[in-house]
């Protein structure tokens, strides 16, 4: 868990500290991402598996995208909390229309989670810039299902591995596309290349390496501790303020997701 915060702090640091360009530093990430998958599965026995189809890896190149982009006007901590939630709701309203039965506390825990998601999009001094926020909820959909698409993989380290490499090329494409944007920095080139290698690849390796052992909920509840890191990255490394009205919803909306989670015992 610590390594996925770690990838808004990065993030954010290079976008906020260094000259590099959003659009860099997402082709940098997934770029590093792929190749350090890879070594990681070299000599493994990947089995028969086909290849998980293109879609997941244009929802792993949106989720990189519109989080990088998203980063350069919005705090560490309200990301997190942004893009959890997101990823939450998605998860748990995909589900339902699925036909997955829903309690009474369910339903409670999803008000609370969605509608903290609204307040904290709402225009007052506190809240985050709307495009920017707007980015990050869209980057938490598509992870929700980049997520979703790749639950029951019987390899996810290599289709993991296969995704980063496809998406290769499509962020590509966006660096085109935003070339008069470009600026390079050596440290947050260093940055990119970590939040890739490091706290992406080697984090899903760890990640996917315990989660067979856990059991589903413990698992969720597990995550919930992603933007509440995040926010104490921020904190520390960046400097970035704490205030109440923050606290208050993060609050929520994490308490609303756990009652979803633990609400299916209800």
């Amino acid at each position: 868990m610590i390594a996925f915060a770690g990838n808004s702090v990065l993030c954010r640091a290079a976008l906020i500290g260094t000259d590099l360009d959003p659009a860099s530093f997402t082709t940098i990430r997934l770029a590093s991402g792929a190749l350090m998958l890879w070594l990681l599965i070299v000599g493994r026995d990947t089995g028969n598996a086909p290849a998980p189809p293109w879609r997941s890896a244009i929802a792993l190149a949106i989720y990189a995208a519109c989080f990088s982009f998203s980063y350069v006007d919005i705090a560490t901590g309200t990301g997190a909390v942004l893009l959890f939630g997101a990823v939450q709701v998605t998860m748990v309203v995909r589900g339902w229309l699925e036909g997955e039965r829903v309690t009474a506390l369910q339903g409670v825990g999803f008000a609370l989670a969605f509608g903290g998601l609204v307040v904290l999009l709402l225009p007052t001094l506190h809240a985050p810039p709307l495009g920017p926020a707007l980015l990050m909820v869209a980057s938490g959909v598509a992870w929700g299902f980049y997520t979703l698409w790749g639950r029951g993989s019987p390899n996810p380290l290599a289709n993991n591995a296969r995704n980063f490499l496809r998406s290769v090329p499509l962020v590509v494409a966006v660096s085109l596309l935003m070339i008069a944007e470009f600026q390079w920095d050596l440290t947050g080139a260093a940055y990119a290349i970590a939040s890739g290698a490091i706290t992406s690849a080697i984090g899903y390796a760890i990640w996917y390496s315990v989660l067979p052992h856990l059991k589903a909920a413990k698992a969720a509840s597990i995550q919930l501790s992603v933007p509440v890191i995040a926010t104490a990255g921020g904190l520390v490394f960046l400097g970035e303020p704490l205030t109440l009205p923050f606290v208050l919803i993060s609050a929520t909306i994490l308490a609303g997701v756990g009652l979803v989670i633990f609400g299916k015992k209800a």
